[in-house]
């Protein structure tokens, strides 16, 4: 009898937590997105460049706007390779 109500009382606690965790899932993918951080303000980007005379790569995480312009090296404009996906 005692052992019963223990597992009635457990399986009522994981009912409670696995619904809890559902609302909290689905109430979460239908949030908005946060809107655009105004000009100036560092974005995440994810792009690379390679240097057309030595042919080091670089990869750029953080720039000023969505599309920054290519950085410098060994005195040239570096080459735009291809985006990180």
């Amino acid at each position: 009898m005692f052992g019963t109500i223990i597992w009635f009382l457990v399986g009522v606690a994981l009912l409670l937590l696995i619904w809890r965790t559902g609302i909290g899932m689905l109430k979460s993918m239908t949030s908005t997105l946060p809107p655009p951080p105004p000009a100036g303000e560092m974005r995440r980007i994810n792009v690379r460049y390679r240097c057309g005379v030595c042919g080091v790569e670089l990869r750029m995480v953080m720039a000023p706007d969505q599309d920054p312009p290519p950085p410098r090296h060994c005195l040239e404009d570096m080459d735009f390779v291809a985006p990180i996906e």
